[in-house]
């Protein structure tokens, strides 16, 4: 298929997969409205340009850090995760190999919780997600897990040693621990509503 776009170069060329629709809905809708990431259920978010009004990582800009390595910590840039998206599923599997009953998603710092999406956090970058209210987000890539937010649910669980069920969380929730998105077109998200997602072409480049 994609080999007649460039006969005349002897590349191995990739596959091409075409976009697609899929169905979901609003399962919760949280908000960190403090002075750190953790977040708790809110009625609905309300959604500027700059992410959710009033939320940790609210902000058109926010500061590197140990994600990019590229810059020296504190350079301001891009905020492309105004928006963390997480799927009941996934957290459950990742609870499950931490030896624990349950991850809660204001834990974790989650605003959105989405479900009917199998394999939430495999949705490929540049994915959009279309809420009935009007809201659209563009999915940035999976949120990587990390010791802070192990961290947090270790403060949970009181019997359990703390440093090891932390540190546990990064390779249980890796690629289970949902997606960061940014907003591409602003208005409020309500629990309960539908979304459809919006799959861009995709392929590897070899």
């Amino acid at each position: 298929m994609t080999a007649s776009l460039f006969a005349d170069l002897p590349l191995d060329m990739p596959d091409i997969v075409p976009g697609r629709r899929i169905k979901g809905r609003v399962a919760a809708v949280l908000q960190a409205a403090g002075s750190d990431f953790v977040s708790a259920p809110v009625d609905g978010l309300d959604l500027s340009y700059d992410g959710i009004a009033n939320d940790f990582h609210e902000g058109t800009t926010r500061r590197s850090g140990s994600r990019e390595p590229w810059y020296p910590r504190g350079t301001e840039m891009r905020n492309e995760r105004q928006v963390s998206i997480v799927a009941e599923d996934e957290l459950a599997l990742a609870a499950a190999d931490m030896g624990i009953d349950r991850i809660e998603p204001g834990w974790i710092g989650a605003n959105l919780v989405l479900g009917g999406i199998a394999l939430l956090s495999m949705l490929p970058p540049r994915s959009l997600i279309f809420f009935e209210g009007g809201v659209t987000l563009k999915v940035d890539g999976q949120n990587a897990p990390c010791r802070l937010a192990g961290g947090t649910i270790a403060a949970n669980f009181p019997d359990r040693d703390a440093t090891s069920l932390a540190l546990s969380f990064k390779d249980a929730a890796r690629r289970r621990r949902g997606l960061v998105a940014w907003v591409e077109k602003p208005g409020r998200i309500a629990t309960g509503e539908g979304v459809t997602v919006m799959l861009p072409e995709q392929w590897i480049y070899r």
